[in-house]
């Protein structure tokens, strides 16, 4: 563990030198040092950071809650459904289509679509922490895209499970989709309707109880998320959503920045841990084909959800560019895919899919001036000083 801190951090500072963000970087420490690659191997054996790297799973979508307040739910509800709806229908559709095109087979496509379909919510709440863009205007959307989506990956989840373990009972999928449904809505519940309950248990001057207490509920919500088939970081998100209406919001949104950074890094590090970069060469174009596929519809989804928020090219190619990264959920159905015994080209596809768009989306969204300057309405340079206007000094 020690040893994976100082070789992200090491990484992470040489890259910050020559303007690398820290996402892939952190991920290449884990390529370089895992059991698939020549040299010093630190693991070797990728598990033995799971408890860790789900850990940092939670804390980065558990302030992610903090950060998407209530009022920002009951104000901009229909345009977020609209926004994560139009968002869902281009990726996974086009990931299914793609899927078809492949000739992998149908539960290959299946799985492929959500491998194209979903963002990573914790390198898109990397990107906009690093880039300062939590108060910019075009981040409740992306927010909102991310919400939409954890709802639906958590119902998807629970109907492909039947699928790929060969289950042809259709009453065990709708039960297990129930259950997942059933659980967020009573956090849903929970989080409109027991906020000042929540507040006056969490309420204490000592910022070591306080600490424990947003901990302990947080990473204990996420562990029963998980036994209703619902993914755990949605419930760590659920936690935030309710805690950053309270009265010691701003004290927990402090406390748990360096928890956050800490083991959000173990989370990117195991993620490269898992990579074998023997296997990318097999699947090269295919990969490619996706990423320039997912380019592409990302693009149409940020016209599509800046023509609802009626925002300008600046703020249309920061959705586009931000949402672009793909990471956790792809793992996931990599993981199940092979347990399932598809095509055993996956593996290896997801995992060059996956690197190649967390290098990129980074990359791509601390230089959406450039994507903007040749979007409807772009001003070139001067929508550029207007965007970085908007970033705040810190967050």
């Amino acid at each position: 563990m020690g040893g994976a801190f100082l070789a992200a951090a090491v990484l992470a500072r040489l890259g910050g030198r020559i303007g690398l963000p820290t996402i892939p970087l952190f991920i290449l420490a884990g390529i370089l040092l895992g059991p698939h690659t020549p040299g010093y191997t630190l693991l070797k054996n990728p598990h033995d950071l799971e408890m860790l790297s789900a850990l940092g799973l939670v804390l980065l979508l558990f302030y992610l809650g903090l950060e998407f307040h209530m009022d920002d739910l009951k104000t901009g509800g229909r345009k977020m459904a609209i926004a994560g709806g139009t968002y869902l229908l281009l990726n996974v559709g086009a990931g299914l289509a793609f899927g078809f095109a492949l000739g992998w087979g149908t539960a290959e496509a299946l799985v492929l679509a959500g491998v194209l379909g979903i963002s990573s919510s914790a390198i898109v709440t990397k990107i906009l922490v690093d880039l300062g863009r939590i108060g910019n205007p075009e981040t409740r959307p992306i927010l909102g895209i991310i919400v939409v989506e954890d709802i639906f990956l958590a119902l998807y989840l629970a109907a492909l499970q039947p699928i790929l373990s060969g289950a042809d009972s259709l009453s065990a999928a709708l039960i297990d989709g129930g259950k997942a449904f059933g659980f967020l809505l009573l956090l849903a519940l929970a989080a409109r309707f027991g906020t000042k309950l929540i507040g006056k248990l969490m309420n204490t001057k000592d910022d070591e109880l306080l600490v424990i207490s947003f901990l302990g509920v947080a990473v204990f919500v996420a562990g029963v998320s998980e036994m209703f088939g619902v993914a755990d970081a949605i419930g760590a998100f659920m936690v935030g959503l309710m805690l950053g209406s309270t009265s010691s919001a701003d004290r927990i949104l402090k406390l748990v920045h360096p928890l956050r950074d800490a083991f959000g890094a173990i989370f990117f590090f195991a993620f490269g841990l898992s990579i074998d970069p023997g296997d990318l060469p097999s699947v090269l174009w295919p990969v490619l084909a996706a990423v320039v596929l997912t380019l592409a519809m990302n693009i149409a989804a940020g016209l599509a959800a800046a023509k609802v928020y009626s925002f300008g090219a600046q703020a249309t190619s920061n959705i586009a560019t931000t949402l672009v990264a793909r990471g956790e959920f792809a793992l996931i159905l990599a993981t199940m895919a092979a347990a399932a015994g598809l095509d055993e080209r996956l593996s290896p596809f997801i995992a060059g899919y996956v690197l190649l768009l967390a290098v990129l989306a980074p990359l791509a969204a601390g230089r959406s001036h450039w994507l903007a300057r040749v979007l409807p309405g772009g001003r070139g340079k001067d929508d550029d000083d207007q965007d970085r206007k908007q970033i705040p000094v810190s967050v």
